[in-house]
């Protein structure tokens, strides 16, 4: 029963050094002209830091679908 506890615990223990391996990204893109706004989340592991930096790029030239001017990215990061 020892080695079972042990195990468990350690299991955690694991489980959290995880979670604190990803950073979390929450990305808000709005229009200057009209009132679009839309919010966005994901999360990455540390290791995958290259889908983060492919998805910025994918936002960088989105236009609004009703004025035609290029959207504003705000970036907010949880590490």
């Amino acid at each position: 029963m020892e080695i079972d506890n042990v195990k468990e615990s350690s299991d955690k223990a694991l489980s959290v050094s995880e979670d604190s391996d990803l950073i979390q990204v929450r990305a808000i893109i709005s229009c200057p002209n009209c009132n679009y706004k839309k919010k966005f989340r994901n999360q990455f592991p540390r290791k995958n830091l290259e889908l983060l930096v492919v998805a910025v790029k994918v936002f960088e030239f989105i236009t609004c679908n009703t004025c035609g001017d290029l959207i504003k990215l705000d970036l907010e990061f949880k590490i």
